[in-house]
């Protein structure tokens, strides 16, 4: 992955590749538990897709940071990165991310005591869930919910 990251260096025409590798990268050092290396990655290439329009990949690098933010107690930035890729999912029609993403925030307001928020936010991912067919996302957010 070095080496490929070295490559787009030299070449803007590469910079989606970039941020893919970068991408990547922190989601090898999130697995070690390096978090803050991991952060750091996630943040570069948030940055590319940005500067290059890619949509898909900002909501999917917010996604990934807000998962960082979540497992480290921080979880006000944790809600604000997950609201974040909520919009863009919700913007362009990834109905399933969208209801993933609803269902990861009510985790987060039960966590925190807030059990109305919670359960709105369930409720919402189990509306989209069901009416996209989505039975397992159907399964998780009902025992999510119970």
């Amino acid at each position: 992955m070095l080496k490929a990251l070295k490559l787009t260096e030299e070449d803007e025409n590469l910079a989606g590749i970039k941020a893919s590798v970068l991408h990547e990268l922190g989601d090898t050092y999130r697995d070690l538990g390096e978090w803050d290396r991991a952060i750091a990655l996630y943040n570069e290439s948030l940055e590319i897709t940005e500067r290059i329009g890619d949509v898909q990949g900002k909501a999917v690098t917010l996604y990934k940071l807000a998962g960082i933010y979540a497992n480290k107690g921080d979880v006000d930035e944790a809600i604000a990165l997950y609201n974040q890729s909520l919009e863009i999912n919700e913007r362009i029609g990834n109905f399933q991310t969208e209801a993933a993403m609803l269902s990861n925030l009510g985790i987060l307001y039960a966590n925190k005591g807030e059990v109305d928020e919670a359960i709105a936010l369930f409720k919402q991912s189990l509306e989209i869930n069901e009416r996209i067919g989505n039975v397992q996302g159907k399964a998780v957010t009902l025992h999510q919910l119970a």
